[in-house]
């Protein structure tokens, strides 16, 4: 994650010390989140990381989603393929009933990513999250249980990477 600064920043920051990991695991044993690794099958090279964070039960069932790709493998698809296994993850072992993803306006790439994954945009965010020390604007995307099984991807799988909490 490192050598991955420059693709992240100024959208995230990312974990990149052996220090932040650990809190990174450690908040993802709290029962309102969960932190996964996303990792190539072939080789268990990390692809990304991904977050659910303030996952709400009851009535709404619901979870915000956080992710950084490891910029070596970006643009090969891993975490097109990462993002299916986390969605079959929230989807059907957690049983949400929607994800919702907030993202710099101008960040392209990521944006892309969950426009592919079948996510919509719900709207727009002035000023909603401080990041690198600077309230930004965020573009709010979600995606409902419902509408993801509707996808091809969710009833044939995904190959070529796995999740795991380490």
């Amino acid at each position: 994650m490192r050598a991955s600064r420059r693709l992240h920043q100024p959208w995230i920051s990312p974990p990149v010390t052996t220090r932040e990991f650990d809190a990174f695991f450690e908040r993802g044993s709290e029962p309102s989140c969960e932190c996964l690794l996303a990792r190539r099958r072939e080789d268990g090279a990390i692809v990304g990381y991904f977050d659910l964070s303030e996952i709400v039960r009851g009535p709404l069932q619901s979870a915000y989603l956080g992710y950084g790709a490891n910029a070596e493998l970006a643009g090969r698809g891993y975490m097109t393929a990462a993002m299916g296994h986390l969605l079959r993850h929230a989807f059907n072992r957690l049983r949400l009933h929607r994800l919702e993803a907030n993202i710099q306006p101008a960040n392209a790439a990521s944006i892309a990513l969950v426009r592919r994954c079948g996510f919509v945009r719900e709207g727009f965010s002035e000023r909603y999250l401080k990041i690198g020390g600077r309230w930004r604007d965020h573009e709010r995307w979600a995606i409902l249980a419902d509408d993801w099984r509707k996808r091809p991807e969710a009833r044939r799988g995904v190959e070529g990477v796995r999740l795991g909490s380490s």
